[in-house]
């Protein structure tokens, strides 16, 4: 009997490497994909423009703190805002609604006005209609131009990446509010 199992476990043993390759195969943690396969067709480069108005005064801000800055700074270093504001296509409150820029912004730096911005624009006009565009960045605010990344997306600007720039179009000191220019430059399938 013993001699009529040897083979089969000499077998046995030759072949179950085999067996435990394709089966790693099988579960492994990471593979290449064809883009073709979830619908992705060639990589296009789209430019935005638009007007986001970010409002910290009267009965309706689309801006509002959630942290005070913890010190007496001239920076607000610490502090921290929720957004939820209107971008139009002109820098007229009243123009155009194109969407939404929904995030927050907070201060991050201790010697100038410095935010870090993490937000998505979502979008409700056209094809658009319900798409993101997501930036994370450095806004040093007293600058002319400033420059930070798209870093994604959803919807048609899924594995989105790029930069925006930034120009101040109008700001009260008084109040906080702000008008300001945003160019989008991302690359999207």
């Amino acid at each position: 009997m013993a001699s009529k199992s040897l083979p089969v476990f000499l077998l046995f043993l030759s072949i179950s490497p085999l067996l435990i390759f394709v089966t790693a195969d099988e579960h492994e943690f990471g593979r290449p994909i064809d883009r073709k396969a979830l619908g992705l067709k060639k990589q296009k480069l789209s430019h935005f423009r638009f007007y986001w108005h970010d409002i910290l005064s009267g009965r309706n801000p689309t801006s509002v703190p959630v942290v005070q800055s913890p010190m007496n700074s001239t920076t607000f270093f610490g502090s921290v805002n929720m957004l939820d504001n209107p971008i139009t296509l002109g820098p007229e409150l009243s123009s155009k609604l194109v969407g939404r820029a929904q995030g927050f912004y907070s201060s991050a730096c201790q010697s100038e006005v410095v935010l870090l911005m993490a937000m998505n624009f979502e979008f409700i006009e056209g094809k658009y209609n319900g798409s993101t565009i997501t930036v994370l960045g450095r806004n040093p605010v007293f600058h002319k131009v400033r420059e930070m990344p798209v870093i994604g997306g959803s919807g048609l600007f899924r594995f989105a990446r790029g930069y925006v720039e930034a120009r101040t179009h109008w700001f009260s000191a008084t109040t906080g509010d702000a008008t300001v220019e945003y160019n989008v430059y991302v690359w999207h399938y």
